[in-house]
């Protein structure tokens, strides 16, 4: 039984007994006093008619007609004398009459007695018998019976006031004891909420130490996500410049080119100072790093501006900036050399004429071999460098890209696609550390020509983006993998995109799609990183509609900004997936361990499951799961799944 039922349970039976006990003493007290009253009333009135029979000098005629007078009067049961010759005069009154005023139940229950009252009749010196008077009880029982129930309703109403003191008061104590107790489940789900202290002293001592035990936690869990990131730097970052190092870059351009939901197509950009070991004789290592550091920045700035793309520091002397095109139209390559080269000789300008950098640049697309990109963009440079300083050469070789027929028309193509349901999905699965399949990832394959191929979401994404109809893809898309959750009863993990998460129909939408659903409960939706750290709010209300339905609810392509997210556990997450350039190499660096272990400890911290992605080596697998990562997905996963 719950405190508060208890609480409640001696405030009514307190009530019930003090209700009882008062009213069983009033109505004890009031028939006490009725009986006493009755037999002093009965005394009187004997002694009274004693005299009065005293006076009729013994006529028997006189001494009746007197009785029957006293006794119509109607406030007597009975009168009775008794002559001393053995003659009786009496009258008897209907013993009905004695529960004409009350309940036949309370007259049983509370029986008042009515003790005769005697006098003695004489003739002077004579005695001529006695005289026994008994009164009514009727109009006793009355007024015992209004008296009972007045003294009731004034019970009651006290009663009633008790009450609503008593509810005035569990409200009290109820209110903050609820406040704890939803901070304590807050605190379980990884949320850090403090409460208002109550008056109660003792709630407010209890409520106290909560709010000073979840500052705390809230502030180890801050401490934490500054390792994690401290940890994540450590992993990826050159120390001198802050730029990717060079492991770090190529893992990520290898998944950037291999990744079906990345940019279609997009530059990659080669930057080396010349002579760097004479740049280093003649400005002292000081000003060398300073001109590195201004390089690097340069690049940085660059990337920023680029949406998405970004540096890595390949050896003491090369940069690579990649620079993917998230839009429909293949990026100007000529003129974002250009530009970036206009920086590069800014920034060189304080260090001397002999001082500066040559640039090549090459544009790829998505499938790309890593070796063969890597290859002409060190051609590309060589011929620049071949050029001298500052000199930039730029190889635009023909690109697969899409077909421009304008918005119209692309949109006419991804609406077509939907209505005839020209779309599938793509398996590959994630399994656990004993091999079993935790969902599907399914990524979307859209048809836009009648006949044609399934294309990846990297050739029509863009173009879904720019004519607004991702939200409408992406409802197309939980709509298929409900319908092959019921056909299969399989887990079905599908992505969606930072549009939908902004498009102010599209939770809503979602949830109705959802609602009621069993398939739901196997359905798996993620949003990438960069949507939680730049709409934390809607992240976080799209989730709370997903799970209301059932369905699981994370972020994937995690890693980058994982610590930056504002406020990562009032979001509700259920899973979250590291980045393939985040995991791999986990089996021979000790920087990828320590910060994939650091990243999955605080989101385990949070109950939040973690994953790997792109995992393609079984060394790297084996080393993941010494992390303590709950699940792994990639090339590598496709051979270890047993069911």
């Amino acid at each position: 039984m719950s405190l508060i039922r208890q609480m409640w349970l001696v405030i009514v039976a307190t009530a019930v007994i003090a209700f009882a006990g008062s009213f069983g003493v009033t109505v004890a007290s009031a028939r006490q006093y009725l009986q006493t009253q009755l037999r002093v009333k009965n005394s009187d009135n004997a002694a009274a008619l004693a005299l009065s029979l005293s006076q009729q000098k013994g006529d028997a005629e006189l001494m009746e007609l007197l009785v029957a007078a006293q006794f119509d009067t109607g406030f007597y049961q009975r009168i009775r004398f008794r002559g001393t010759d053995g003659r009786v005069i009496e009258r008897v009154a209907d013993p009905s009459r004695a529960r004409a005023d009350a309940p036949a139940w309370f007259v049983a229950l509370v029986p008042i007695a009515s003790e005769p009252g005697v006098g003695q009749v004489s003739d002077g010196w004579r005695a001529l018998g006695s005289v026994e008077v008994v009164s009514q009880v009727s109009y006793a029982y009355r007024d015992l019976w209004r008296g009972c129930l007045r003294a009731g309703a004034w019970l009651a109403l006290v009663a009633l006031v008790a009450g609503v003191l008593g509810n005035v008061i569990v409200q009290g104590i109820r209110r903050p004891l609820h406040r704890t107790v939803r901070q304590a489940q807050a605190l379980t789900d990884g949320q850090f909420v403090t409460v208002e202290e109550p008056r109660v002293p003792e709630l407010q001592r209890l409520t106290r130490a909560m709010n000073g035990m979840v500052v705390r936690v809230k502030t180890a869990f801050e401490e934490q996500a500054g390792q994690v990131d401290t940890l994540r730097q450590q992993a990826t970052r050159d120390p001198a410049t802050g730029v990717s190092h060079r492991r770090h870059f190529l893992t990520r351009l290898e998944s950037e080119l291999e990744r079906e939901d990345a940019a279609l197509e997009g530059a990659l950009i080669m930057v080396r100072i010349a002579e760097l070991a004479r740049v280093n004789a003649e400005l002292g290592r000081r000003d060398t790093d300073r001109l590195i550091q201004q390089v690097a920045e340069v690049l940085q700035t660059h990337a920023a501006q680029g949406h998405g793309g970004w540096v890595g520091r390949l050896n003491g002397s090369d940069f690579a900036l990649c620079l993917p095109a998230h839009d429909a139209e293949r990026p100007a390559i000529e003129a974002d050399a250009a530009r970036l080269m206009a920086a590069l000789r800014a920034a060189c300008e304080p260090f001397g004429a002999a001082q500066g950098v040559m640039l090549g640049a090459v544009h790829y697309t998505a499938g790309t071999a890593l070796s063969q990109l890597l290859s002409r963009a060190d051609e590309a440079l060589a011929r620049a460098e071949s050029q001298g300083l500052f000199a930039c050469v730029v190889q635009t070789d023909s690109a697969a890209g899409t077909v421009a027929t304008g918005e119209e028309g692309w949109k006419r193509r991804i609406e077509a696609a939907l209505s005839e349901g020209r779309l599938q999905l793509a398996r590959y699965p994630l399994v656990d550390p004993r091999g079993q399949l935790v969902h599907d990832e399914s990524p979307l394959r859209l048809q836009l020509e009648p006949g044609g191929p399934f294309l990846s979401a990297a050739q029509w994404l863009p173009l879904a983006v720019r004519t607004h109809t991702v939200a409408a893809v992406d409802l197309a898309v939980v709509d298929l993998a409900l319908r092959e959750i019921a056909a299969n009863a399989r887990p079905v993990g599908v992505n969606l995109s930072v549009a939908s998460v902004v498009d102010p129909g599209f939770a809503a939408a979602l949830r109705m799609r959802l609602e009621g659903l069993p398939a739901a409960r196997q359905l798996w939706l993620e949003v990438p990183e960069v949507a939680a750290l730049r709409h934390h709010g809607l992240v976080r209300e799209l989730c709370q509609q997903v799970r209301h339905a059932g369905a699981r609810f994370g972020l994937e392509h995690a890693g980058e900004h994982l610590p930056k997210i504002e406020r990562l556990y009032e979001i509700g997450l259920d899973y979250l997936k590291l980045d393939a350039r985040f995991v791999r190499g986990a089996a021979e660096e000790q920087a990828v361990r320590n910060f994939v272990q650091s990243a999955t400890a605080m989101a385990h911290g949070l109950g939040i499951q973690v994953y790997a992605e792109g995992v393609t080596a079984a060394a790297d697998a084996e080393a993941l799961w010494t992390c303590g990562v709950d699940g792994i997905t990639g090339p590598w996963a496709a051979g270890a799944v047993r069911g």
